[in-house]
């Protein structure tokens, strides 16, 4: 009987294949083919770099096993297979040690993903997960392409709609998709996919339209980013996707959601407040929006977010860089609204997303936490029962 051993595994209905969990493996034991990304178990060192840059936690996945599955078997998963019941052979001392040594090395994982390894919502609809791969891609023609932020802004921002023609292309608000970069990387391989959050509801951005909308920020030095924004109406791109199964709106009416965003992050919230707006327009109090941004010229949507009423949705708008103003984050607007957010804590009703740059995520972290204290509230303890029962999300690039 082989001795049991850890082995690491990626989740392939959570995994938005970014791919820079691969991009940062030291010893290119991370891999993907035209569907799934998977790591190779004779190269895996356990070196544990790869955990904190997944924005999902789907890296953060791992089983005891007697015999590793292969890369070919990591390849064909839809999901995740259960962790096998697992025994050392009658008398094997040896055997039973190493099984303990494996389960306590599992147990004794941090879980570091950025937000840890969330669930769905409960009441949230089920995904479609990765309909369209590299291998087959989907073709869509652009819309519109609009500029969201000041012309005179450094930070250019886009709205981009895309049409699918009938194609199918079943699609919730939270989930993400792949552009394409046409031509080739320097080592003459074609780029891989760049991911986008949806910012349109499942029924598209115009109702009963069969198109979707993305919000792109151009990036100097950015291959898709340049491509996407520099897109004319008429212009066809191939796609991927739709990936993420957990940062998934719930249906229940009831659900009080608290969205904290910077940037570009607030392209699935978009999609979020489209999608209540028509299915609950008389839902009042419900939302909540922390949106960061360094002016109001630079805040995509600013504009159509005010014409919001606020008994619909509260909004609260932080800016870093205003004229005659003092520096303003989003865990600055969070401490003031520390009693909205200690009421949606209390609730089981109570769900929070974060979603944005990485650089926001420790002082988010760090304002829930006084609230959470000032409350009496023991926050890793909340926000690890919220996770658990899908009400605590984060998604930070």
């Amino acid at each position: 009987m082989n001795k049991p051993l850890k082995q690491h595994l990626i989740d392939p209905e959570i995994c938005i294949r970014c791919y820079t969990c691969e991009m940062t493996c030291p010893v290119q034991a991370i891999q993907h083919d035209d569907n799934n990304v998977v790591v190779d178990p004779d190269k895996c060192e356990f070196c544990m770099d790869c955990i904190p840059v997944c924005p999902t936690g789907s890296i953060d996945e791992w089983r005891v096993v007697t015999t590793p599955y292969s890369l070919e078997e990591q390849y064909e998963w839809m999901e995740l297979p259960p962790q096998a019941e697992i025994e050392a052979a009658p008398g094997d001392a040896d055997g039973q040690e190493a099984l303990d040594d494996a389960m306590a090395a599992l147990l004794a994982q941090a879980h570091a993903g950025a937000g840890g390894r969330s669930r769905a919502p409960d009441s949230a609809s089920k995904p479609t997960i990765n309909l369209y791969n590299l291998g087959k891609p989907v073709s869509a023609k652009v819309q519109g392409n609009y500029r969201l932020t000041d012309p005179e802004s450094d930070a250019d921002v886009r709205h981009v709609i895309l049409d699918f023609a009938g194609v199918p292309f079943p699609v919730l608000e939270g989930q993400s998709i792949g552009i394409i970069p046409p031509g080739t990387d320097a080592d003459g391989a074609p780029h891989l996919p760049r991911l986008y959050s949806v910012s349109s509801p499942r029924d598209g951005e115009r109702p009963g339209f069969h198109n979707i909308s993305l919000t792109v920020k151009r990036e100097e030095h950015g291959i898709c980013s340049n491509f996407v924004c520099d897109l004319k109406p008429g212009d066809t791109v191939q796609l991927t996707g739709p990936f993420g199964s957990t940062f998934l709106l719930p249906s229940d009416p009831e659900a009080d959601i608290l969205m904290i965003c910077t940037g570009t992050g607030s392209a699935p919230f978009r999609g979020f407040t489209m999608r209540r707006q028509r299915v609950a327009p008389h839902e009042t109090g419900k939302m909540t929006l922390v949106f960061g941004a360094r002016r109001p010229g630079e805040l995509p949507y600013f504009g159509p977010l005010k014409k919001i009423p606020d008994s619909f949705m509260s909004k609260h708008f932080a800016f870093s860089r205003e004229d005659g103003a003092p520096k303003q984050y989003v865990q600055d607007r969070l401490r003031e609204e520390a009693d909205r957010v200690t009421e949606l804590l209390k609730s089981p009703n109570g769900y929070i997303y974060i979603c944005g740059l990485k650089a926001m995520e420790q002082g988010v972290e760090e304002a829930l936490k006084d609230i959470a204290r000032g409350a009496g509230l023991n926050w890793p303890e909340l926000r690890d029962e919220m996770r658990e029962g899908g009400r605590y999300h984060v998604e930070t690039y």
